[in-house]
């Protein structure tokens, strides 16, 4: 093609649309950003060696999912793989390492959602899948359904060839000595509402990533234990699109993270969408409102991740702590742990 030509076709084309070929293909930008809960995390608390521990496997997990995104995989494919790696870690409550319920089993929650054609798959209560996420992307993509629970949901993860664990596999020693206290503090106070006040970090424990792929598709997914000491068959905001889990493409994906009976009633993944939609906030503005304000007020503790379709990051939170990074717009790798950390990147 002639310049003269190419100049034309270049200048009725949008922005971005043309590139210099000797300089290479200029590819739209990939983030993802990603959560491991949000509770009471105190630098003080903390030993130079967990610290590390917790930064290796957040830094672990988002090079997993950014990987993928690089490579031009799609968005909930990232979510997916970052999620993964935190399952099977016994630092976070999700999979192995997942808390107690009052009986001493574990039920585990998952969902995930796609920004692109509102699709999700959730599985709440499974006790033997060892990956709950790649359950609930099954129930997405292999049922007619969103939501399965139970004996039934690990029945059809079976079905669908994932594999299957004892339950004592999800148990550490750490959780069990967990469940322990907290038995003691519920004899102490008589109530369960009662043994949670008195450590209160042991509501939250979750983890989520939401992505943005090369084709500017979202997506998100959350995976979690629950509360430790809850009553068997209980069912958190992780698995409820809109509570725990959001995509949209034309808003923003985002996962939570906290007390999940205040998700629910506030529907605060769905909350951030809404804001951006309708209320005309940007991502920031919105994720803040929903958690500082909504979130708060109705006595409710936790933080998001959310992430819009411009690849800014915002990750809000009204604990003491939340395990959470990100790598940008830029391919830069931030991972934070306490309240004192830097704000998440403002993108372009």
């Amino acid at each position: 093609m002639k310049p003269q030509a190419l100049f034309l076709l270049c200048a009725l084309l949008p922005m971005g649309a043309c590139q210099n070929t000797t300089s290479g293909t200029r590819q739209a930008p990939v983030v993802l950003a990603i959560h491991g809960g949000a509770g009471t995390i105190l630098r003080k608390n903390m030993s130079a060696e967990k610290e590390a521990a917790y930064r290796a496997k957040l830094e672990e997990a988002l090079r997993a999912g950014y990987a993928l995104l690089d490579g031009g995989s799609e968005a909930l494919d990232a979510v997916q793989a970052a999620i993964l790696i935190m399952e099977d870690s016994p630092l976070f409550n999700s999979g192995h390492g997942a808390v107690l319920t009052s009986a001493g089993t574990c039920e585990m929650d998952a969902s995930v959602m796609r920004g692109d054609t509102g699709m999700a798959g959730a599985v709440a209560g499974v006790t033997t899948t060892r990956h709950p996420i790649l359950a609930a992307r099954a129930v997405m993509e292999h049922s007619p359904h969103v939501l399965l629970s139970g004996a039934g949901a690990d029945t059809f993860a079976r079905e669908q060839g994932l594999e299957q664990v004892p339950n004592a596999f999800f148990h550490t020693t750490r959780r069990v000595q967990q469940l322990e206290r907290w038995r003691e503090r519920q004899k102490s106070t008589g109530s369960l509402s009662g043994a949670w006040d008195a450590q209160p970090d042991e509501r939250h424990g979750t983890v989520g990533a939401v992505a943005l792929d090369r084709e500017g598709h979202l997506a998100a997914g959350t995976s979690t234990g629950g509360m430790v000491g809850k009553l068997w068959g209980r069912i958190g905001d992780s698995p409820i699109p809109g509570a725990g889990t959001w995509a949209a493409d034309h808003t923003c994906a985002v996962s939570g993270t906290g007390w999940g009976e205040f998700f629910m009633r506030g529907t605060i993944a769905r909350d951030v969408a809404a804001l951006m939609e309708f209320g005309g906030l940007d991502l920031e503005q919105a994720a803040q409102r929903v958690v500082r304000t909504q979130l708060t007020e109705r006595g409710g503790t936790g933080g998001v991740i959310a992430l819009d379709a411009q690849g800014r990051v915002s990750a809000p939170f009204n604990t003491a702590g939340m395990y959470r990074g990100w790598i940008d717009r830029e391919g830069r790798v931030e991972v934070h742990l306490y309240s004192a950390a830097a704000p998440a990147p403002e993108g372009p």
